[in-house]
């Protein structure tokens, strides 16, 4: 990823052109959510994925009219060439796979990296425990902030997906919980398969959702704390509306908003955007 023009003093330009694509995207997810959301369901948290576009679409967002805050990245080192860029109210979730040895990094340089959605051990738990420790050391400011993690449960069974067997979840749930202060057991996460999303979009229920549900009511009851005290996070562009419709309190959504990503080598952390565009 081109790393070029990042220093922080240097003036950001957004693109009105641009700013209205997204804001128009935006709002249209945002309608969605609600129409699959029922009046009893809690505000479904949007994270805008943002993986491999420039930090000028990011500031889009979070600038008024909609003066989003939950953005989610994949790329550790992207992660924090963009969190050195923008405002640090930003809420960054980290929802890529996970290296051990990137873990206690990750936690200890971003000061605003709000949640971790991909933990499937302990000891990348422990890790992202060290970190925030020491950034809770340094920064006095979030001295009482823990760092919100999700586990990540592999409910479709797929090799080639990260995440603990649903049997496992409540075991490292109890870790986070009993062993890591400075983390905080947001609930459970997972990434259904695509198949089974097609299939949702017929009106079925993705069953790694609903597996999800099942995981995430046996660690409540096995931790002893009410059920709504573990959040579900499932769904992402393709499936986001069945996700919500099972329960799920956050979504993941990054195409139907941003487009089309570019290639890893392709892409910009920032565009450059001439006077007369803004």
């Amino acid at each position: 990823m081109a790393t070029e023009d990042t220093d922080a003093s240097t003036e950001m330009r957004v693109d009105p052109s641009r700013a209205q694509h997204l804001c128009a995207n935006f709002s249209s997810v945002l309608s969605r959510i609600h129409a699959a959301s029922s009046p009893s369901q809690s505000a479904v948290r949007l994270i805008a994925v943002s993986k491999l576009k420039p930090v000028n679409d990011i500031l889009a967002l979070h600038q008024p009219p909609h003066s989003h805050l939950h953005f989610g990245e994949n790329y550790q080192q992207e992660l924090l060439q963009k969190s050195l860029l923008l405002p640090r109210d930003i809420r960054w979730h980290f929802i890529g796979a996970l290296q051990t040895n990137k873990c206690k990094p990750l936690a200890e340089q971003i000061p605003n990296l709000w949640c971790v959605e991909s933990v499937d051990t302990t000891k990348k738990a422990d890790q992202l425990e060290k970190g925030r420790h020491i950034l809770c050391e340094k920064e006095k400011d979030y001295s009482d902030v823990p760092l919100r993690v999700f586990i990540q449960v592999n409910t479709s069974g797929e090799e080639e997906k990260s995440g603990v067997e649903p049997h496992e979840a409540t075991e490292l749930c109890k870790h986070v919980r009993e062993r890591c202060p400075h983390l905080k057991l947001q609930g459970v996460m997972t990434i259904g398969a695509i198949a089974r999303s097609k299939e949702a979009e017929q009106g079925k229920e993705n069953e790694d959702f609903v597996k999800l549900r099942e995981v995430r009511n046996s660690v409540a009851k096995e931790l002893g704390i009410e059920e709504k005290e573990l959040e579900l996070s499932m769904g992402m562009s393709e499936d986001f509306e069945s996700a919500i419709r099972c329960g799920s309190n956050e979504v993941r959504v990054g195409s139907t908003i941003f487009g089309q990503r570019p290639s890893k080598q392709d892409a910009k952390i920032k565009d450059t955007i001439e006077e007369g565009n803004t």
